[in-house]
């Protein structure tokens, strides 16, 4: 798939969210790369950049005090590796969709344990 129409899925996705969490995410940029680099599976759990197919880096709001000193949060889309995962259109908006929620859960401050 190209990467604009990969985009556009993710803005589909990202338009369908219930407004009050497309409110709160107005300090969060979602960035579609290939796929993890190095540096972002370092020290998580997964060995091989393959696998991971999303990732929040940021402060998530629970620990925030300002923005004054702290760049925008983001939440990594992994294309190359969304798309090993699945077989058509339907199934990679179907875990964007979970992906992009995913990782708004940690931008909430909400961690898997």
């Amino acid at each position: 798939m190209k990467r604009s129409e990969f985009e556009l899925l993710v803005t589909q996705v990202l338009t369908e969210l219930p407004k009050e969490f497309q409110d709160r995410l107005q300090s969060v940029d979602v960035v579609v790369e290939d796929v993890a680099t190095k540096e972002q599976i370092a020290g998580r759990h997964f060995e091989d950049e393959d696998l991971l197919i999303g990732l929040y880096e940021g402060v998530p709001l629970t620990e925030l005090i300002d923005y004054g000193d702290v760049l925008p949060d983001r939440i990594y889309l992994f294309q190359s590796s969304i798309e090993t995962l699945c077989t058509d259109v339907d199934e990679i908006r179907e875990e964007i969709r979970q992906t992009v929620i995913q990782e708004i859960v940690h931008h909430f401050g909400m961690y898997d344990d």
